[in-house]
């Protein structure tokens, strides 16, 4: 949660410091300095981040990158560096070349708002011509945030990164081609549809009349489906609020016992290693013993069943569905250490 308020800090640093940077010097200081030090890095420790890199090429010599990022004294990115005003587009090359002169697997091309992530997926060692992940900080988007979060200091690994990336550069290249034939259809979308619908041959005139069709059908059909999860999404708050209510109504009724507030203890003391203790509180109904994190009772990570003839643990998978598991002691708990922080974390994400 952290993490992601950082970035939403930057963007609206992006937007505010924007008009006054007049200079890729200043851009460099007042964005892209502060963005390497988001993740992690000290930007004044040379055995984190050099500026002015030395990447030479071949026999041409004094060539130099903007920032380079060092992991064990090796590079592990680097950064090439414009000034805000500057379109991107044209600038690619000049990485690339950088990108094969030096040991780093990553690439970045920014101009402070900006920031292009490069690898080298198509062939070793040379930069592919696209970006496998673009975060445009003047429209940022919170799924972005793990995928930069991946590039901390804390959290770095080379193969994680890679494994992912591919999968991000051509998911990335489909949203762009759907928001294009979205918005003015193809030829070709068009007739992928029409052979479908029309039986006779598709003139030009045919053609025309079936990408106004098109375009509005593929648009509702598109806001329908979010109409529909939105929907879903709400009922499912309601359904969540009116259960706290009942429980609030029957909590006179509840009686807490010792074994229960042992369970959380055991819980709490498993939890408690990725998460700060006291985010972790319990909260008892007629029908369970929950475990929650921020007492909120969105946020579980466990409910103990003990009240019956049987003693069961419930575990939640990422849906928020409870598999109950049954259990022969309390010790048993232990047993699903690795479930229970998974289940922790997944909240802080």
């Amino acid at each position: 949660m952290e993490f992601i308020n950082s970035l939403k800090n930057f963007a609206e640093r992006v937007a505010t410091l924007k008009p006054n940077l007049e200079t890729e010097e200043a851009t460099k200081n007042g964005l892209i300095m502060p963005f390497i030090q988001l993740l992690g890095y000290d930007v004044f420790n040379p055995m984190e981040v050099i500026p002015e890199y030395v990447a030479d090429i071949g026999t041409k010599k004094g060539e130099k990158v903007d920032y380079a990022i060092l992991q064990d004294n090796e590079p592990i990115m680097i950064i090439e560096c414009k000034h805000w005003k500057e379109n991107l587009d044209v600038h690619n090359s000049q990485l690339h070349r950088y990108f094969h002169a030096s040991k780093a697997r990553f690439g970045v091309l920014t101009n402070g708002a900006e920031y292009r992530f490069y690898t080298d997926l198509e062939e070793a060692n040379k930069m592919d011509a696209e970006p496998f992940l673009t975060v445009d900080f003047e429209n940022f988007k919170e799924h972005d945030v793990n995928e930069v979060k991946k590039f901390h200091k804390s959290n770095f690994d080379v193969d994680k990164i890679i494994d992912t990336a591919s999968e991000l550069k051509y998911s990335s290249a489909i949203k762009e081609i759907l928001e294009k034939e979205l918005n003015e259809p193809s030829e070709e979308f068009v007739k992928y549809f029409g052979r479908q619908i029309y039986n006779g041959k598709i003139t030009a005139k045919v053609l025309e009349q079936l990408t106004g069709i098109v375009k509005k059908a593929t648009n509702q059909s598109i806001k329908e489906i979010v109409n529909d999860r939105l929907h879903s999404a709400l009922k499912k708050e309601e359904e969540a609020v009116v259960e706290e209510v009942v429980e609030e109504v029957d909590d006179n009724r509840i009686e807490t016992t010792e074994e229960e507030i042992e369970g959380y203890h055991i819980v709490r003391s498993i939890v408690r290693t990725k998460i700060e203790p006291e985010r972790i509180v319990h909260r008892d109904t007629q029908s369970y013993f929950g475990i929650l994190i921020d007492d909120n009772n969105r946020k579980p990570i466990c409910r103990l069943h003990l009240n019956g003839s049987k003693k069961y643990l419930g575990l939640f998978d990422d849906n928020k569905k409870e598999e109950k598991i049954l259990i022969e002691k309390l010790d048993d708990i232990y047993n699903y250490e690795e479930k229970l922080i998974e289940a922790a974390l997944r909240y802080m994400n």
